[in-house]
């Protein structure tokens, strides 16, 4: 079992602790709905250093990038950071990352569950002048977000936060620690992340400057159970449920990061010949009935037969009724057609309904 530089601040807290993806992790605090309607409204923060992140380095840095993501590097300037998927030969996805320009290397930040694997993965194509380091151990990673989360950070920083775009990142202090700060999460809210050394007082003292410059809006800490209520209301994508070696990034609606004109990438063969087939079935937003609450794995139901399974689904704290994503059949994926999901051996009306569900900041 690994633990986070906050270890010891979660347990203090008394926080609900679990493994997740080898990391003993907060799953919550005050409760799931108490804490994902705090982010919505004010400001939360959440540590999410199991996250992995990995360095690039050398002359065929970028090259390499750009033949193992799904995503145009050399689209990227620096400073600026890319969603993107790594694909299998046969157009199935290994995961989904971020991309971060970093001047003279590239970082990747990965999903945790898939570190190990998605490192094995790009060792196994490394060719030519090209370092990959795995810097994950050494480095702690905090999202602070919500609507108040830039009024939060701007008194413990010098950086100018107010200028930084959505999916840029500086380099400077935030609470006199080294750090690199970028405007992204995993929320839909305005909100920033911050990786820096991990280090128990290092990480001490910036959970403490946070929590002290965001006191007067209410700021409390969020666990991950809230970090899937809050992503799966704007249709965001997590790996192992949504997407995975078994979909590809067109019928997962992720063709806005695959870019098919770029150049020989990774899947690019498999991915052209799904598209010129045309889609068989499409991830989709559906919203239920009543107060019925849809679960991973439940079985879509077209005119009587199972035609998909939800992908993800929850009560949403937001719209107080029953939310979820599935893949269904292209033919009945545009928002407004009808299918039933199975609940508990009842057919419960759903409508594919356009994401996301809540309206992104």
């Amino acid at each position: 079992m690994k633990y986070t530089a906050f270890h010891d601040i979660h347990a203090r807290l008394g926080a609900k602790m679990v493994e997740f993806a080898g990391f003993h992790m907060p799953i919550q605090y005050t409760g799931i709905i108490a804490e994902h309607k705090r982010v919505r409204g004010t400001v939360g923060v959440f540590d999410v250093s199991h996250m992995g992140e990995f360095e690039v380095r050398g002359s065929g840095a970028f090259d390499f990038v750009q033949k193992m993501t799904t995503n145009d590097v050399t689209a990227l300037e620096e400073g600026a950071v890319q969603y993107s998927t790594m694909c299998y030969d046969h157009g199935g996805i290994v995961d989904d990352l971020l991309v971060y320009h970093c001047g003279d290397y590239l970082q990747l930040v990965v999903n945790a569950s898939n570190l190990e694997k998605d490192f094995a993965w790009l060792q196994q194509h490394l060719g030519g002048d090209v370092q990959l380091t795995d810097v994950s151990d050494e480095t702690s990673l905090l999202a602070v977000q919500g609507p108040k989360s830039l009024d939060t950070l701007r008194k413990i920083t010098d950086l100018n936060l107010d200028a930084l775009p959505y999916y840029h990142f500086l380099r400077g202090t935030v609470a006199g620690i080294d750090c690199l700060i970028s405007r992204t999460g995993y929320t839909g809210e305005l909100g920033f992340e911050i990786y820096f050394a991990a280090d128990p007082v290092l990480g001490g003292n910036m959970w403490n400057a946070i929590f002290e410059a965001g006191a007067e809006f209410d700021i409390e800490p969020i666990g991950l159970g809230a970090r899937d209520t809050l992503r799966l209301e704007v249709g965001f994508c997590l790996y192992g449920n949504d997407i995975d070696e078994t979909t590809h990034p067109l019928e997962a609606k992720l063709g806005w990061i695959t870019k098919l004109k770029k150049g020989d990438f990774i899947g690019r063969e498999a991915i052209m010949k799904a598209k010129d087939a045309g889609l068989k079935r499409k991830l989709v937003g559906l919203t239920l009935e009543g107060r019925a609450i849809p679960r991973h794995g439940y079985d879509i139901v077209c005119d009587g037969t199972v035609c998909g399974t939800v992908t993800s689904g929850t009560m949403s704290p937001m719209l107080e009724k029953g939310i979820a994503m599935g893949y269904v059949p292209t033919e009945r994926s545009e928002p407004g057609a009808t299918v039933d999901v199975m609940i508990r051996n009842q057919a419960v009306p759903a409508v594919v309904t356009k994401v996301p569900f809540v309206a992104k900041q």
